[in-house]
Order: structure tokens, then C-alpha cells, then sequence
């Protein structure tokens, strides 16, 4: 009897040992006793209360937004001003976009053999590359610099729920990255798609500025005649795409996976979500605004004030991305116009009326399934611009 007591309190140690092991992250992120944000947005990441870090040396704070959980790790750090941080190591390759500040990041190997410096400002967007040092400064003296950091170690923590693991490794894996054009222009290459078009894919591990990225094609079958960046970072699984589209307009509603992580970095709008059949969530946004749509949940963006919105798209894993993005099959991952509640358009206008404007949205696309926007001169901009 006494050995079948040990036997069955063994078994309760270890169930709830393997119960803390799959809540890794998260069990990670709140012993750190830093802010670890949650909700369905929150309106500016460049005001969001931060806590002291003290092993990082720096304030920052842990996003857990509906829709990110389990799949995208989404920080915020901030760096003093004229402050450089402490020397880091990731096993995970960390995409950065740069919400306030201007400053420069040194990435180098262990050997010291390869080493690259660059500099960095508001709205850059950059590749820390696993396996690599790196360390930030603020170049400016008289403010603090903060910076959006996405991941995929919630996914890596799943299958190896020791956080230790993931830094300061001494894996030397991935030492030959810092080679040629590392942080250099980003380059272009064209994807033929269907009808003759071109889908442009840039492939680069530095944008300067996502705020003024000007190397747009057609966003086709999105609706509001918008236009997109792709954007790949060079032997790294982490890719993201910028959309663009004018005053006046909005997207079409459409669907996909969870942990895709939205900023933004220009504009003034309102994005609705809503589980198909239930009730709509509104998500105003401006610059810094940040949302992420929970998986499968629908989900559309409006323009309401007066110049081109922009929003930026930091993508989970692949195997979590769905099929919406791609448009594969729109009756079931993306609603037509025709199709639409017509609560999306009533608030869409009584949105636009309420600030003095109106709407932009041809007619023609409420009543043809197949309506889609003059892009001729994006397209032939494009065409002139292939090398």
C-alpha cells in the first residue's frame, strides 16, 4: 500500500511538472515581474506602461494580446537615452521594428570574425539573426529610444520549456550569415503570379523606414485599391508584409491563422474582428497602434482620416498562417463587398461624416463580385522598375 501511495503521489509531481513545462512562456514571461500586457489592442506601444528588466538593464514590458498567445512573442524595449544595452545572445532569429528613437546595433559572431554595425530610426525594420551577439544603443541623449521585438520562442519554448536554453547559447549554428550584403539594400525578386502579373518579394535584413517604403505593387483582391511590400529576411523562417491604402477606403473582411502581429506605423483608422456568427470588436488605431486577430477570426481595416494608412504585418510561423492571406479559397476566407453586414459599411460612412468627410468606395464594388481597382499605373511603375 504505502509503495502504491509513493507510486501515485509521484505521478501528481510529475503531472503538474509537465502542466508548468507547457505553460513555458508564459510561466517565463510573468516571473520576470516586468508589465505583460493583455486585452484585444493596445492604443500606442510608444506610451505603454514598462517595468525595469534587471537583467537587460532597460524598462520593457511583454505583449499577450487575444489572438498572439502560445505562437509570436511580441516586447517592447526601451533604451535610456545615450545608453547601450548588455551584449545579447538568441538562439531565435528577432525581427525589430523601431517605434521612437534613432541609434545603431552591432551584430557579431563569437570568433569575432564577422561583425557588422549599422544604424537604426524611427519606423526601421530589422533582423536580429539567431545565433549571433548583439547589442543596441540609443544614439540620442536627451530621449529614450523603443523598440518592438517579435519572435517565435512561445513555439520553441513548447518543445524545450527552459528559457535558459534559448540565450547565450554557445551554438555556433548559422555563423556564416554575416556574409556580403548583410545589412546592405534589401533586394527585389519578382514572382510571376496569375494573369501576367508580377507579386514583388523583397529580401533584405534592413528597411530604413516602413513609414515612407515606397516599393509597392498591387494588393490584388484585397479591395481599396491597396498596394503591398512582401517582405522575406535572407535563410530565416520570420517574413512580413506592409499594406498601404488611401483615405476614404477599406479592406475587404478576410481570415487566417493566429500570431500575426499588426503595428502601425502610419494612418488613422479602425480595424473590426468578429468570430464568424458573433459579435464585432472595434479596434481604433493610429500611429503605434497595436492589434493581433485571433485565428480564423475575421477581420477588416478602415481609413478614416486624410492620407494613406499603413499597416505592418509581423508573420507567425508558417504552419499557423491559414490560408487566408493567400486568398485560396475567398468564399470561405475572405467576404466580398456584395457580401458584407451592412453594419460595415453604415459605421464606415457615419465614421467619415462624423469627422467631415466622405466616402471613397466606388458603388460599382457593392454590386460586383468581380469589381477590382484600376492598378495600370502601379502596375507599369512596377514593370519600369524590374531589372
Amino acid at each position: 500500500m504505502t509503495e502504491e501511495l509513493k507510486v501515485t503521489q509521484a505521478s501528481e509531481d510529475q503531472i503538474a511538472a509537465n502542466r508548468a513545462a507547457q505553460r513555458g512562456y508564459e510561466s517565463w514571461i510573468r516571473s520576470i515581474g516586468i508589465p505583460v500586457h493583455e486585452g484585444y489592442y493596445l492604443d500606442d506601444l510608444r506610451t505603454i506602461e514598462l517595468g525595469w528588466w534587471e537583467e537587460r538593464q532597460c524598462n520593457a514590458a511583454f505583449l499577450q494580446l487575444e489572438g498572439q498567445q502560445g505562437v509570436a512573442e511580441a516586447r517592447v524595449t526601451e533604451i535610456a537615452p545615450g545608453q547601450t544595452l548588455p551584449p545579447l545572445k538568441f538562439a531565435l532569429d528577432d525581427v525589430v521594428y523601431v517605434l521612437e528613437g534613432r541609434g545603431f546595433c552591432t551584430v557579431s559572431s563569437d570568433d569575432g570574425q564577422s561583425s557588422r554595425t549599422f544604424e537604426w530610426q524611427k519606423h526601421s525594420l530589422f533582423l536580429l539573426p539567431r545565433n549571433y551577439t548583439h547589442q543596441l544603443s540609443n544614439a540620442q541623449g536627451d530621449r529614450p529610444a523603443r523598440l518592438l521585438h517579435n519572435n517565435y520562442l512561445p513555439v520553441a519554448m513548447v518543445g524545450v520549456p527552459d528559457p535558459e536554453f534559448f540565450f547565450n547559447n554557445p551554438s555556433t549554428s548559422g555563423a556564416d550569415r554575416l556574409v556580403g550584403e548583410f545589412y546592405s539594400e534589401a533586394k527585389v525578386h519578382n514572382r510571376p503570379i496569375a494573369n501576367g502579373r508580377v507579386r514583388a518579394q523583397w529580401i533584405g535584413n534592413f528597411f530604413p523606414d516602413m513609414r515612407s517604403w515606397d516599393k509597392l505593387v498591387p494588393f490584388y483582391g484585397r479591395g481599396a485599391g491597396g498596394t503591398t511590400v512582401f517582405i522575406e529576411f535572407p535563410d530565416s523562417p520570420m517574413t512580413c508584409h506592409m499594406s498601404v491604402f488611401d483615405a476614404g477606403t477599406y479592406k475587404k473582411g478576410h481570415r487566417h491563422g493566429p500570431g500575426f502581429v499588426i503595428v502601425i506605423p502610419r494612418g488613422e483608422g479602425y480595424s473590426i474582428m468578429w468570430p464568424e456568427g458573433h459579435e464585432k470588436i472595434i479596434i481604433p488605431w493610429h500611429e503605434g497602434s497595436v492589434f493581433v486577430p485571433p485565428a480564423r477570426w475575421f477581420h477588416q481595416h478602415f481609413n478614416v482620416g486624410e492620407e494613406p494608412a499603413r499597416y505592418l504585418a509581423l508573420h507567425p510561423p508558417r504552419p499557423f498562417s491559414g490560408t487566408g492571406e493567400r486568398v485560396e479559397n475567398p468564399a470561405a476566407n475572405q467576404i466580398e463587398y456584395p457580401d458584407e453586414d451592412p453594419f460595415i459599411r453604415e459605421k464606415f460612412e457615419g465614421e467619415l461624416g462624423a469627422r467631415g468627410s466622405r466616402s471613397l468606395m466606388p458603388e460599382i464594388a457593392y454590386q460586383d463580385h468581380n469589381f477590382e481597382w484600376d492598378y495600370s499605373a502601379v502596375e507599369a511603375q512596377v514593370r519600369s522598375s524590374q531589372p
